[in-house]
């Protein structure tokens, strides 16, 4: 690997203060591949400096993963343990601020059978979900990106440099690099996207229209009062401002549940649960989605819309123009964080209730009342073709072009 240690420790750095942006005092859970632990190490000693009480550390493994399912029987790996259990009620107590940093190989769970895959996914998330849902809006986290060898190869399976490759492109979508301060380049991105998020929200636009020669012909409503959101959030309990996706492009709002129509086209592969879902895309009725094709994994995408009763709506619209730092490296990451950051796109699934004026004070319960989709999953899906053309409509019937071309308008 030829990174140098200066950009390691910059990445770093950058990850901790402005991701993350650690408080003195704070519980740290850093949630992280085995293989990353030189990459831990510098991790863990950042939040230190910041001033962490603590950090706690999660190791993954995708070796572990799959001989678990291949393995283990379903009810075994449905089941959630009392001492599991026991460490999501600390992390209610503690309102940890959270690092997840992820590697993990696209090709993982080749094979493994979908149908247990998601039925373990399934059990295992009902269970976690009353948790997160108690810390939501109550803590800060981040989530970044640490190439790993099959990663990298499965991005350049023809490159001897694969994985200085794949270092190459996540550094230049995070804006780490020798000669330039990564933070005052964050400054000026954020600020770039807090001013395009208050220019829909003057808009007042109550649904939007999307269109695309690939067969995209969609409408999906807006809740009159839900903002328009990007690049930062902040921490209700602390006020702590922090960015909780590195990469980050989006603008995002969480729509009104169950109104939608028409069927949008993915343009890019979706990789859930590490199986690859291809060339796919849904048609919704009266705000659910009715039907799907993919050219591969049906099964799969059948299913994750089946996850629950709000799987089938969706949670989250998301604006991306097609020049993002993601789209312009030219491939595919196969990774999520960084495909979504390419170009617009949406989500399945779990809403977020942080985008009503006085959504961290809401239950999810109340939340939902006010139109926020509700479920165990949030998959987000990649829709923003070169000649993507989305409208605007305003509340007296005006329409104002949002994207042409992918971009905006």
């Amino acid at each position: 690997m030829s990174i140098s240690q200066n950009l390691l420790q910059k990445y770093a750095e950058l990850i901790v203060r402005t991701g993350a942006n650690v408080q003195p005092g704070q519980v740290v859970q850093l949630t992280i591949a085995v293989e990353q632990h030189a990459f831990a190490a510098l991790l863990i000693e950042e939040c230190y400096r910041a001033g962490a009480k603590k950090v706690n550390v999660d190791w993954t493994s995708d070796a572990k993963s799959r001989l678990d399912f291949l393995y283990a029987d379903q009810e075994t790996l449905s089941a959630v343990l009392p001492w599991e259990e026991a460490k999501m009620r600390q992390m209610v107590e503690d309102l940890p601020c959270r690092i997840f940093i992820t590697s993990e190989d696209p090709d993982a769970m080749r094979g493994i059978d979908a149908g247990k895959l998601s039925a373990v996914m399934q059990s295992r998330a009902a269970v976690r979900k009353p948790y997160r849902d108690a810390i939501e809006g109550k803590h800060q986290w981040v989530i970044a990106a640490h190439p790993s060898e099959k990663w990298a190869k499965k991005c350049f399976p023809d490159a001897e440099n694969a994985v200085d490759r794949l270092w190459d492109a996540i550094l230049a979508t995070v804006r780490v690099s020798e000669d330039a301060d990564p933070v005052a380049a964050w400054k000026a991105h954020t600020d770039f996207i807090e001013r395009k998020a208050a220019w829909l929200n003057d808009q007042r636009f109550t649904s939007l229209r999307y269109s695309s020669a690939n067969g995209t012909d969609f409408t999906v409503r807006l809740i009159p009062d839900a903002k328009w959101e990007g690049a930062g959030a902040v921490n209700a309990r602390n006020g702590a401002f922090y960015i909780p996706n590195m990469p980050t492009e989006e603008i995002f709002t969480s729509p009104l549940a169950g109104a939608c129509e028409g069927t949008l086209v993915a343009v890019k592969p979706l990789s859930w649960n590490s199986q690859l879902i291809e060339d796919f895309s849904i048609t919704f009725k009266d705000g659910r989605a009715v039907s799907c094709r993919a050219a591969k994994g049906q099964e799969l995408l059948e299913k994750m819309i089946r996850m629950d009763g709000g799987a089938a709506m969706l949670g989250e619209v998301a604006l991306v123009p097609k020049e993002s730092p993601v789209n312009r490296c030219g491939f595919l990451f196969y990774e999520t964080l960084f495909d979504e950051n390419a170009c617009c796109h949406c989500a399945l699934g779990m809403g977020f209730k942080e985008v009503l004026p006085d959504g961290d004070d809401l239950t999810m319960e109340q939340a939902k009342q006010r139109g926020i989709n509700d479920s165990i999953i949030h998959v987000d899906f990649m829709v923003g073709a070169d000649d993507l053309a989305i409208d605007g409509i305003r509340p007296d019937g005006t329409v104002v072009p949002v994207f042409r071309d992918g971009t905006w308008a």
